[in-house]
Parts: C-alpha cells; sequence; structure tokens
C-alpha cells in the first residue's frame, strides 16, 4: 500500500555519508517507481474485483468496494506527491544561480 511506502521513505532517509560506509540505500527515483508499481497493481485489482462482481462470482460486495476505495485513495496520494515534486522542481528552476 503506498501509504505504508512513505514510512518506508522516512526510514530509509540518512545523513550523506562516503560510499563505503555502509550498504547501498534505495535511490528517490527507485522509491517513486516502486510507488507506482504499487499503484498500478491496485488499480489493476480493483479493475478484476469489479470485473468479477459483474460476471456474478462468489465475491462479496464490500470487499469489492474496499478494493475500489483503497485504489482510489492510493492513485489520489499518488498525485499529491507528483504535484509537490513538480512544484518543488519548479521552485529550484524559479532559484537565482
Amino acid at each position: 500500500m503506498v501509504i505504508t511506502r512513505l514510512g518506508e521513505i522516512n526510514a530509509n532517509i540518512q545523513p550523506a555519508a562516503s560510499p563505503a560506509a555502509g550498504p547501498k540505500t534505495k535511490s528517490f527515483g527507485d522509491m517513486l517507481k516502486k510507488s507506482v508499481e504499487d499503484v498500478n497493481k491496485m488499480q489493476n485489482e480493483a479493475v478484476k474485483a469489479e470485473k468479477e462482481l459483474a460476471v456474478g462470482d462468489p465475491k462479496q460486495l464490500h470487499q469489492t468496494m474496499i478494493d475500489i476505495e483503497q485504489a482510489g485513495i492510493s492513485m489520489r496520494l499518488m498525485l499529491q506527491v507528483r504535484n509537490k515534486v513538480i512544484d518543488a522542481y519548479q521552485e529550484i528552476m524559479r532559484m537565482p544561480v
């Protein structure tokens, strides 16, 4: 879930050190890529649950709705993260050199 991924981002933030000081940490880009993949997976699972419900598979309606809401919330969170990254980039580009 994307919300738990944000906790991992905070846990992986470490002060700058020499490359030989410790194990290699994931880059910010890798974490974003993994988060996007997780959101995509949740979206695909929600679509699958909708199709199963539509054809009459014995899946509970409430579980389908939970899957759809989780996918929607994770997508909105990812969009907000994207917006913040774009805002930060634009702010950096406005800085005088």
